[in-house]
């Protein structure tokens, strides 16, 4: 933690309240001003230039090629564009640079290529077998950035609606007898369709989310289906960014976006939640990070570090709590 950082407070109001003014101090201008308009609920807007100003969004935007990627892939992880627009959209980057724009140009046009979607999909037992999260994270930055009247855009939506399992989820897994969705694939898609159906009006959407998000909850959130356990240990230790990964803060975050929060079945997940607020009112990394090193595959476009992650993590969960009422 920097030095900066809250001192140990007594109360849970104490605490949240000193951990929004660390957020607001924070050298991120995406994460203060988002604290503020989020958390404090005033009425700020920002320009494109305030967030890209920032040393993170900057990262994320170095080494732009004239067609919009950066050198490599646009899925290649964790240097592509298709990553580096989920990141610069939870900074907060708005529509109106040119260079996030081209980024999502590069990364439409490489999902637009494939012409075997979404009914050439691999089929097995009457289910998709898809990367749900591809399309979802596309769909998702592509309507909070003012493109859900694209063409490309409408058909990642009713492709995810296509794919959808009846479970409301979706799932990758090729296994014939696997006829349950996956919480990685489809936590990204409940937000993507959440943001479309605001962004075009589109009431089917909504319900597809909406679908989704009873999925999640009726698992409390991070609960096997067959037991009440935790339904995978690693779901308990939080880290940032999760790219395509699952942790039960990413679930309410979600949830939270598909407008399904507040909900009694998500309590278990807002207590573990209280649970790891550390004393000074901040949530830190638990788990190991998914990058390796600053380039290359997994590579880190971001340079994000202990304290950079610490504030996402920190803001998203008083986000969640905020909205659930917890």
């Amino acid at each position: 933690m920097p030095k900066s950082a809250p001192l140990a407070m007594s109360s849970t109001a104490q605490r949240d309240n000193a951990a929004t003014h660390w957020l607001l101090e924070s050298a991120e201008p995406g994460i203060r001003l988002q604290a503020r308009r989020d958390l404090l609920g005033e009425d700020v807007s920002w320009t494109a230039e305030e967030v890209t100003g920032g040393a993170i969004a900057s990262r994320l935007l170095n080494g732009q090629k004239a067609d919009g990627g950066f050198g490599v892939h646009p899925y290649q992880k964790w240097m592509g564009a298709h990553w580096r627009l989920v990141s610069l959209v939870e900074l907060g980057v708005p529509a109106t640079d040119p260079r996030v724009m081209r980024a999502l140009e590069s990364v439409l046009e490489w999902l637009a290529s494939d012409p075997d979607e979404p009914d050439g999909a691999l089929r097995i037992r009457d289910r998709y077998r898809v990367h749900g999260s591809i399309y979802a994270n596309a769909l998702a930055v592509a309507a909070r950035l003012g493109k859900a009247a694209d063409a490309r855009v409408k058909n990642l939506a009713e492709w995810l609606m296509f794919w959808q399992w009846p479970d409301g989820g979706w799932n990758c897994d090729r296994h014939p007898h696997v006829t349950h969705s996956s919480f990685y694939e489809s936590v990204t898609p409940m937000w993507a369709l959440a943001e479309y159906a605001r962004a075009a009006g589109d009431a089917v959407a909504a319900a597809a989310a909406r679908r989704t998000a009873e999925f999640f909850l009726d698992h409390q959130v991070f609960k096997s289906h067959s037991t009440d356990r935790v339904g995978d240990p690693k779901w308990l230790k939080l880290r940032y960014p999760e790219y395509w990964h699952y942790d039960y803060l990413h679930g309410l975050v979600m949830l939270d976006r598909a407008g399904a929060l507040p909900d009694e079945r998500a309590k278990p997940a807002l207590d573990e939640l209280r649970s790891q607020q550390q004393p000074n009112g901040t949530w830190v990394q638990e788990g190991p990070q998914y990058w390796k090193g600053r380039s290359g595959l997994y590579g880190d476009a971001a340079a994000w570090d202990r304290t950079s992650t610490s504030q996402m993590l920190t803001l998203n969960a008083l986000r969640v709590l905020r909205a659930a009422g917890a």
